[in-house]
């Protein structure tokens, strides 16, 4: 890949469509957490970086404006930018995918989601099927989104993430697992997701025909997890 295509554009939301989103925003030192992994999120928002000599694996984008202060943090540690190739996304919602876009643009990543995910992250905004649809904000377009089965084992060089699909909170939820080592001691790693479920004032967790599995789901993931 050559250079990186201009600088990092990061839209924001008005502080009356999105109240919390400068404190969720506030930047946040990139920490090792163990071996080859690293937190490079914002104060509010996790984003992971899992490392090797052949490539980068990113865990979820934040805020579309999280974008530049994600970028700041990876090359922070020493990583490029450039050698990032694969972004994952957890679920679909404005905090944790509106810097996907942005991101895989600067460093020539390909994205992978779930079925549900990836239709949410090309087009900008979930489905009417989303617990919080009347609520959630629209983010940048996906344009390319490679789509995951649960039980995939994603591989970048000797990196190996593993999906787990665990829905309720989105109907396309995805956890993810992976092996970790630092020395002789290797850890199994999880990236858990959202398991809240959090809804819009028309919305039932009770029986709401737009997800009609959403209980299910529920019991399915926290099980997974389990």
């Amino acid at each position: 890949m050559g250079p990186l295509a201009g600088p990092l554009f990061a839209p924001a939301y008005s502080a009356k469509d999105c109240p919390s989103c400068a404190a969720w925003n506030a930047p946040h030192a990139p920490v090792r957490l163990h071996g080859n992994t690293y937190y490079v999120g914002t104060d509010g928002l996790t984003a992971l970086l899992i490392t090797s000599s052949a490539g980068h694996v990113l865990i979820d984008g934040g805020l579309p404006e999280s974008a530049p202060l994600i970028a700041r943090n990876i090359e922070a540690l020493g990583f490029r930018l450039q050698d990032v190739k694969l972004i994952l996304n957890s679920h679909d919602h404005y905090d944790h995918a509106g810097g996907i876009a942005e991101l895989a643009r600067v460093t020539g990543a390909g994205v992978a989601a779930s079925p549900s995910s990836a239709a949410t992250l090309r087009a900008g905004r979930p489905g009417p099927n989303d617990p919080q649809f009347a609520r959630i904000l629209p983010f940048p377009q996906v344009s390319r989104v490679r789509e995951v089965a649960d039980g995939d084992t994603l591989r970048v060089g000797p990196l190996a993430v593993v999906a787990y699909f665990t829905p309720g909170h989105t109907a396309g939820g995805t956890s993810f697992s992976w092996r970790s080592c630092e020395g002789a001691r290797c850890l199994d790693m999880v990236y858990a997701d959202s398991q809240t479920p959090i809804s819009d004032d028309t919305f039932r967790f009770s029986g709401d025909s737009r997800y009609p599995t959403v209980r299910e789901d529920f019991a399915r993931g926290h099980a997974v997890l389990e």
